[in-house]
């Protein structure tokens, strides 16, 4: 069954939270990273990208960067200031983003748990991405951005967050792409409940974040292995993450456009594609229910939806429209065999809209575009269940947790 364990937050002073915070290292470019970050010496992304603060010739993977981090972190603990709680507390953590409201619990959970699959995954990490995380948190010996957790909600959890939202938050802030951050301390008196609660709990799931849970867990091995007397209650057997109800989520679509198309008509492609789609002209860029594709090219929408020569397989995740689009589209025709390496291949959150889609195209940076629609939180969890994988680049999750908001020094 599921830990939960409350810990003492290194958070910023309220009157800079808004300066510190930062979105995630992962959803962003070196360079945008460091436009980001330039009017503020504050900004965690000098943390989770601290490569923004050296040379542009410095490898990002190297261990300066890594030195750099800590040297970065020390710096704004001072400036900010940063302050570390004396008493451990679970952090309630609300994101209210357009018509859109989530509120979770932000607090460490077992990494024993993580790696027995109580706390389950859906997708495939990357070494080179686990790398550079582990590196980071050994180095920093920090957990500087929380993982996105899951799980069928409990009443009497929800009870206890929706009574702690009765007090005064000591953040409530609104960053500039429009989302409102709030947190609050849990009083002493909910703490049991939430740890009894979540201890009957089957399993948590992992949302968003694989990569930050994958390198809490090697960072877990390599300070043990380097502390002779580890006992086990140490706090780098722990990760920071924010655990919200399925029931509150939601899931934007992950969309693709290709680069190159071999030199292919638009009449061409249609006629290729048709084996496995029926392929008809719309006026419209969102599929209107699963089981249906969206194609952008030469200013023309196209709805794809497969026909009888589709067989996706007996596995959940075959059947995801992005498994078939890759599987009956971008594989046989485009040669796309791993769809997180091969270059003409990219992927646009949700959070942008087939605006960006048209603009790639129009443009003539792309090729090509695929609308999708989205996969369900349901999804997510059925798959993760069955101990399978989403495709990469299956989930945009909106809107993201920052960084910085509440660290867990390990």
């Amino acid at each position: 069954m599921a830990i939960i364990k409350p810990f003492k937050a290194l958070r910023p002073d309220p009157y800079v939270v808004h300066l510190v915070a930062s979105v995630p290292y992962d959803v962003v470019s070196k360079d945008e990273a460091a436009e980001l970050a330039k009017d503020f010496p504050i900004n965690f992304l000098r943390v989770t990208r601290s490569e923004i603060e050296m040379d542009k010739s410095v490898n990002p993977y190297s261990p300066e960067v890594y030195q750099k981090a800590k040297e970065v972190l020390e710096r704004i603990k001072a400036t900010a200031p940063l302050i570390q709680d004396k008493d451990s507390h679970f952090y309630i953590y609300k994101l209210v983003w357009k018509n859109q409201s989530q509120v979770g619990i932000a607090a460490t959970f077992s990494v024993e748990d993580y790696d027995n699959d109580v706390i389950k995954k859906h997708e495939k990490t990357r070494r080179v991405k686990e790398d550079d995380r582990t590196n980071h948190i050994v180095e920093t010996k920090a957990q500087t951005g929380p993982v996105f957790l899951t799980y069928h909600g409990v009443k009497e959890v929800d009870n206890v967050v929706n009574k702690t939202m009765l007090t005064n938050p000591f953040y409530d802030f609104t960053t500039n792409d429009g989302v409102t951050h709030t947190v609050w301390i849990v009083p002493d008196d909910y703490m049991d409940i939430i740890e009894y609660e979540i201890s009957k709990v089957k399993n948590l799931y992992i949302a968003d974040g694989h990569h930050r849970a994958a390198s809490a867990s090697r960072a877990q091995k390599m300070m043990k292995e380097n502390n002779p007397n580890h006992k086990g209650d140490e706090e780098y057997n722990f990760f920071l993450a924010v655990l919200f109800p399925a029931e509150q989520l939601k899931i934007l679509p992950y969309n693709r456009v290709l680069f190159d198309t071999k030199g292919l008509s638009e009449k061409e492609l249609i006629k290729l594609f048709s084996k496995y789609f029926t392929v008809e002209k719309v006026d419209y860029a969102e599929p209107k229910n699963k089981g249906e594709i969206c194609m952008y090219i030469n200013s023309n929408w196209y709805s794809l939806k497969p026909n009888q020569n589709v067989n996706p397989g007996e596995l959940m995740g075959d059947k995801l429209d992005v498994s078939i689009l890759q599987n009956f589209l971008l594989r046989p025709y485009f040669d796309i065999e791993d769809p997180r390496t091969n270059e003409n291949i990219d992927f646009i959150g949700g959070i942008r809209g087939t605006e960006e889609l048209v603009r790639l195209v129009d443009s003539g940076k792309a090729k090509i575009a695929f609308s999708m629609y989205p996969v369900t939180v349901d999804d997510l969890i059925q798959i993760s269940d069955a101990a399978e994988t989403m495709p990469p680049k299956s989930t945009w999750f909106e809107p993201k947790l920052r960084d910085g908001i509440l660290v867990h020094e390990i």
